[in-house]
């Protein structure tokens, strides 16, 4: 018995459950992209680390910058309550995102990580926006 058998594969209402709440709180840089490119935008997308100029030398198309020490409900009431927000940081060596998400939802906010961050992005070879 391999390390894959070896604790069985969960019953698949277990198993829809489960994938169904992934992603109710994550996206992927794919669908990220393209919703750009259909230009189907239902989200706002935050890059929510770094300071100024690491979001000017590169970021994601589209995305506004947010870090997310600077998420409060005085900021967000700049968007409609029911705004869906999309978080990404560096990549999956950094928690900002899940600072931010965490953030967002403890204001009510709805919010999705785009997993994989800036690093996911240029793994995909997505185009940045550069200075």
């Amino acid at each position: 018995m391999s390390y894959v058998t070896d604790i069985p594969a969960a019953v698949s209402k277990d198993a829809i459950a489960h994938f169904q709440r992934r992603l109710s709180v994550e996206t992927d840089c794919a669908d990220v992209h393209s919703a750009y490119q259909s230009q189907d935008v239902d989200f706002v997308l935050l890059h929510v680390v770094g300071p100024e100029q690491a979001f000017a030398r590169r970021h994601i198309p589209g995305a506004l910058h947010l870090p997310h020490r600077l998420i409060n409900s005085e900021r967000m009431s700049e968007w409609p309550p029911e705004t869906l927000f999309v978080v990404y940081c560096a990549g999956p060596h950094c928690n900002g995102a899940d600072r931010a998400a965490l953030k967002l939802a403890q204001l009510g906010r709805p919010v999705k990580i785009m997993i994989g961050g800036l690093t996911g992005w240029e793994d995909e070879g997505l185009p940045f926006v550069t200075s």
